[in-house]
């Protein structure tokens, strides 16, 4: 019946839809697809154009076999759709390259291996910024993608400077958060700097309430200020919840019990609930990293677990919706992959993820039915004291021009100013 688990995961996972702007795996025998900058896992996957800078994409198949995969490269505008551009606008060298580094798992229960490639190499060099998404393809199929990554490539040439307020124009010091945030771009020649720029603005990275249409409150010479926006208000939430696992023999934080159920080990969760409070803790804001303390090499020494996760506390399942588990990991998706199902029997919503060891953070979102934003309020509540992070990107299309820029980042780590 444990054995079951895995092919249960493996028919959800067959349904996955694609999602255009964010990193995505297609097939469930591909697992952990992270895509890092200079080898940084707590970054937003950005790097410089023509710098030493590289970003690593990296992922595992749950096979001890060979297989080929090759990766193409596509330059994307600032909303993630294909731009119009032909690959020698923005790629020197070939588009259609073999991942060579590959390494088998080692002393591992579940048997993958591991395959890892940079960018640029000396095969594929980028000659512009933008946004960028690298579809990988099995040898049996070119033509559909097993997974996809993204990241983005930056040349400065606006100054940014934001600050974000738990003073904001809904609330004050309540549930709320609002960014402000000023674009400098002096001796820039701009027409029409609400045409030409546009801004990305991100809360822990998520994709589902990313906000993407918004436009300046005040345009001052070689400056635009986004203040007293309401599009830039998000909810608090509440700080990630988190669980490491860095071996099998005992759990750390967040985890119950660790089981071994041949041919696999399965972790519980300590059982949530529902917060009602704010809850302080040093999250990592969505992201995760792999780690087994005993290992020399951490990308094939790590093994993989079932980790059973529940939400207790429910007498019945919410109504016109439900819970989905996000954080990195889940790449955005609400899927059924990542739905919990609710119990009747115990009253509680519960879940399983086929993880490597490490560190995690997620959010249980509460979805409404035909929605595509994540609500956090019913698992986690919102505070204004959460330390959230936010990031804004602003790219610059000038009239004439083919393809969007990436020509200012700014990312806001240190907490909320309150009021």
């Amino acid at each position: 019946m444990r054995r079951n688990i895995l092919y249960l995961l493996i028919t959800l996972c067959a349904y996955l839809p694609v999602i255009a702007q964010k990193n995505s795996v297609k097939v469930p025998h591909i697992k952990t697809l992270q895509v890092k900058a200079n080898g940084n896992w707590d970054v937003p996957p950005v790097i410089r154009l023509n710098s030493p800078d590289v970003i690593e994409i990296s992922f595992d198949e749950l096979t001890h076999e060979y297989h080929r995969y090759t990766y193409k490269i596509t330059h994307c505008n600032a909303d993630w759709t294909p731009s119009d551009l032909f690959d020698t606008d923005y790629l020197q060298g070939f588009n259609d390259n073999v991942i060579e580094d590959c390494q088998n798992s080692l002393n591992t229960t579940m048997l993958y291996t591991h395959y890892r490639f940079h960018l640029p190499n000396d095969e594929a060099q980028l000659l512009i910024s933008g946004n960028y998404m690298v579809s990988i393809y099995g040898e049996e199929d070119d033509e559909n993608p097993v997974a996809q990554a993204c990241f983005s490539v930056i040349e400065p040439q606006v100054g940014i400077s934001a600050q974000v307020s738990s003073n904001t124009d809904i609330d004050t010091n309540e549930s709320h958060q609002q960014v402000s945030f000023t674009v400098s771009y002096p001796g820039m020649n701009v027409t029409s700097p609400q045409a030409e720029f546009k801004a990305r603005i991100y809360q822990n990275m998520r994709i589902d309430n990313c906000v993407s249409d918004v436009q300046p409150t005040y345009l001052q010479p070689g400056q635009m200020q986004f203040v007293h926006n309401r599009k830039l208000i998000f909810p608090a939430g509440n700080e990630y919840r988190r669980f490491e696992i860095f071996n099998m023999h005992y759990g750390y934080q967040d985890v119950e019990q660790i089981q071994f159920f041949n041919p696999y080990y399965h972790a519980t969760l300590y059982p949530d609930m529902p917060r009602t409070n704010y809850s302080y803790d040093e999250d990592q804001n969505g992201h995760y990293f792999i780690r087994y303390d005993m290992a020399q090499d951490n990308d094939t020494e790590a093994d993989y677990l079932f980790v059973h996760f529940t939400l207790e506390e429910f007498e019945a399942p919410l109504p016109n919706g439900n819970f989905y588990l996000n954080g990195e990991f889940t790449y955005g998706e609400f899927t059924p992959e990542y739905a919990l199902a609710y119990n009747e029997q115990n009253h509680r919503y519960e879940g399983v993820q086929l993880l490597k060891q490490g560190v995690y953070n997620w959010l249980y979102l509460f979805v409404p039915d035909g929605a595509s934003i994540g609500e956090t309020a019913p698992a986690a509540g919102n505070f204004y004291e959460t330390e959230n992070e936010y990031l804004i990107l602003v790219y610059h299309r000038p009239f004439g021009g083919r393809y969007d820029k990436l020509v200012g980042m700014n990312r806001i780590k240190e907490g909320v100013c309150h009021n």
